[in-house]
């Protein structure tokens, strides 16, 4: 079985931070590979600043490119919207049975978790790797940290968001820093977020 961790997000755009952590979990947990699950556009709510699903798929692949332990993944896609984690890691069990997959979430996350769809399941049959984040709100020594599939990484926080780096290359700002080169190539000259 190869562990296989799971980083869901819009990635709207990815940037470096996206891959920092992405890294230090390959390097610092028993994962073999992490696998960017692109987030599809909800069709019930409008997202001016939300790229079109291909265009976010692109980038991420772009980013990955000299990363081989890194993937990207489009698999919520041609799932029934809205995508619920618990359906599409069903899913993805079916699809790749070789792969023991777990998920990476925010420490922000543990907040709502509770209120994911069977929650109790998604606990119970898989690894969750919480990476520390900076948030709003009490910081405290959450309940699921207690669980044996959850466990709070060491990770660096990367106080880096992609809402900042949109609102940033609307306003004209350099952002090359923030983005791995293909990215910033691939956005560099286009009407994206602008």
């Amino acid at each position: 079985m190869k562990k296989t961790g799971l980083f869901f997000g819009s990635f709207n755009p990815i940037h470096i931070g996206h891959l920092i952590l992405a890294n230090y979990i390959l390097e610092n947990s028993d994962m073999e590979e992490v696998w960017f699950v692109v987030s599809p556009q909800n069709p019930f709510k409008e997202k001016k600043s939300l790229l079109k699903d291909h265009h976010r798929l692109d980038m991420v692949q772009l980013a990955l490119k000299n990363y081989p332990k890194m993937r990207a993944s489009n698999v919520e896609f041609s799932l029934p919207q809205p995508s619920y984690t618990i359906d599409t890691l069903t899913y993805l069990h079916e699809k790749f049975p070789e792969h023991l997959f777990a998920l990476i979430m925010g420490e922000d996350n543990l907040e709502s978790l509770a209120k994911w769809k069977n929650a109790d399941t998604l606990i119970r049959n898989h690894q969750i790797i919480v990476y520390p984040r900076n948030f709003e709100g009490e910081k405290k020594d959450h309940e699921y940290l207690q669980h044996d599939h959850i466990s709070l990484i060491n990770a660096p926080v990367v106080e880096l968001s992609a809402t900042e780096i949109r609102n940033m290359i609307k306003a004209g700002k350099n952002v090359r820093p923030m983005l791995p080169p293909e990215v910033f190539d691939y956005l560099d000259g286009s009407s994206f977020y602008k």
